[in-house]
């Protein structure tokens, strides 16, 4: 029996993609000391996404936000994890994300590439209704686990209220009540002396 050509390809992304399992973040688990890795975000995030979809600002096709937070950070196999409060290199879309993207998601057979492509493209550009609550959820689950580790990677970096406050904004893109939530954390967080102005 010949296997067929596309089966070939998915597989050999499917091996690929084993390697976001080795990306280590700077933020830790929940109450933790232990660095979380690519996949354990992406899979927090899409529950996350799941679990806090009613309180998008805007009706989304949840399947695709699932979508996006599951892919969002495979391109880190290739361009590395930036830390978001990083002072030297832009976390912002760069070069080596966007040609990461054209490689891993090009093992794919010609249409799904197409479509992670896309889906990639829309969660970095951050202007759907999806890609905004999809972001929305990326910077709430590290503020949830910063607060829980007594400042987590703000004491450790020596980052600041108005750094933190300026990057979580993106949360009120998708949702005011999560955002509202969010600030709330960020005050509660000065006043702990976890966060400092």
């Amino acid at each position: 029996m010949m296997t067929p050509e596309n089966l070939v390809k998915q597989i050999a992304f499917i091996k690929e993609i084993d390697k976001i399992k080795y990306i280590q973040r700077r933020t830790k688990l929940f109450n933790s000391d232990r660095n979380e890795n690519d996949a354990e975000h992406s899979w927090h995030l899409a529950l996350m996404a799941i679990v806090l979809s009613e309180y998008s600002d805007a009706e989304i096709d949840l399947l695709k936000v699932v979508k996006m937070v599951l892919i969002h950070d495979i391109v880190e196999i290739d361009a590395g994890d930036t830390f978001i409060y990083d002072t030297q290199k832009n976390h912002d879309n760069t070069t080596e994300e966007t040609n990461a993207a054209e490689r891993i998601f090009g093992l794919l057979p010609e249409k799904q590439a197409a479509e992670f492509i896309a889906l990639w493209t829309e969660f970095e550009e951050g202007v759907s209704a999806e890609a905004k609550f999809a972001k929305a959820m990326d910077r709430f689950e590290p503020l949830l686990q910063n607060t829980s580790n007594n400042g987590g990677t703000w004491e450790e970096f020596d980052v600041r209220y108005q750094a933190v406050y300026g990057k979580k904004k993106v949360i009120g893109k998708g949702s005011a009540t999560l955002w509202e939530y969010a600030q709330q954390l960020i005050e509660e967080s000065v006043e702990k002396g976890i966060l400092k102005k």
